[in-house]
């Protein structure tokens, strides 16, 4: 029982020494190229990792940031654009990442919805925005009849055609092909929300993780990090049955880990791919529509120090948020416990001086 006992506070030991070696100053203070947020978060209580932009329809000056604190005693937490907590909902195993989508059909209602991965319960948990509300009957199970769970990234697909709303989910460790499970998200009846397995997809280095998630819509395609790797791209639509890998990118330049991805849209094919460098506490910007002559080639247009630390999760719009902000906002994850929101138009301000050298 000793040596049982040992083994455990070792183990806890171990825990906490990981969870206190993440760098909690940045390494770009004295850079003068360092993008500094316009606003930072209030503090969670343990440890973000993903946001997501909820636009108000109403007035999106009055948008929210949802975003994870991973903890076995997790939360969700809304912010507004001051930065302020809003709202926050506990009790969440560890949920790591987060993602948002609009005009779900429950109840014979469109709703948007908040939907987070549960890793300590491996489920997806959804809820209504702005209110934060469950609708997911405690959560919807994932990886199942899987030895490899442990669900941690999302992102959201809106499928143009019939807006039928669809989760790709990525987990810790998974197999070298069909590592990503996509569901369809639809209403079961009885005022909540199911999910059911419509595709198996994507390669895997095994080299660390698949967390960051990204999908664009209107293109749609679905790009995620495989950490140590690069970005891969493949076909949103599950319906295409197009399961082959369209691009490999970001393979060069990385420090440390591929992390967060973000979709900056400045037409209807064109904006940037934001990459998260993790160990250089960097963004690497990438065109969306591609290159000239292959629109899966994609060519380093620069990258921009910010001060938020190790970032794993981003996300930016670019919808007028008032006056503060009317080119949208680039938010960032941070390891001091908060979120680093920008303005686009300091990150822009960056991207086209790159592109006029």
């Amino acid at each position: 029982m000793n040596n049982l006992n040992n083994i455990w506070i070792a183990f806890i030991l171990l825990t906490i020494s990981a969870c206190s070696s993440k760098i909690k100053t940045s390494k770009n203070t004295k850079n003068p190229n360092t993008v500094q947020a316009t606003v930072i978060t209030d503090k969670v209580q343990y440890d973000t990792d993903d946001p997501a932009i909820w636009i108000n329809p109403a007035d999106a000056s009055k948008s929210l940031i949802i975003g994870t604190d991973k903890d076995a005693d997790g939360a969700l937490y809304a912010f507004d654009l001051n930065g302020k907590i809003v709202k926050k909902i506990g009790n969440i195993q560890r949920p790591n990442n987060v993602d948002i989508a609009y005009g779900l059909i429950l109840n014979g209602k469109k709703v948007d919805i908040a939907v987070t991965t549960e890793r300590g319960a491996n489920k997806l948990r959804i809820f209504t925005l702005p209110d934060l509300q469950p609708i997911d009957n405690g959560g919807i199970d994932v990886f199942t009849d899987e030895l490899e769970k442990d669900p941690m990234g999302i992102a959201l697909y809106t499928r143009p055609s019939d807006h039928a709303i669809f989760a790709v989910v990525g987990r810790k460790s998974g197999p070298a092909e069909g590592y990503l499970w996509q569901y369809q998200l639809s209403d079961a009846g009885n005022g909540t929300i199911t999910g059911k397995v419509v595709r198996k997809f994507g390669k895997y280095s095994g080299k660390k993780e698949i967390e960051a998630i990204a999908v664009d819509n209107e293109l749609g395609f679905i790009y995620y990090s495989d950490e140590q790797v690069g970005v891969r791209k493949y076909l949103a639509d599950p319906a295409a049955n197009h399961n082959e890998q369209l691009a490999l990118f970001a393979e060069s330049g990385f420090s440390v880990d591929h992390e967060g991805i973000a979709i900056y849209k400045t037409g209807a094919k064109t904006g940037y791919l934001l990459v998260s460098n993790q160990g250089s506490q960097s963004f690497m910007v990438y065109p969306r529509e591609g290159s000239q002559n292959n629109p899966h080639q994609y060519n380093l247009i620069t990258e921009i120090p910010v001060s938020a630390i190790e970032t794993d999760g981003a996300d930016t719009v670019a919808v007028n948020l008032g006056p503060n902000y009317p080119d949208g906002i680039f938010v960032a994850m941070s390891t001091d416990k908060t979120f680093h929101i920008y303005d686009w138009r300091l990150i822009a301000t960056k991207i086209n001086a790159a592109i006029k050298k």
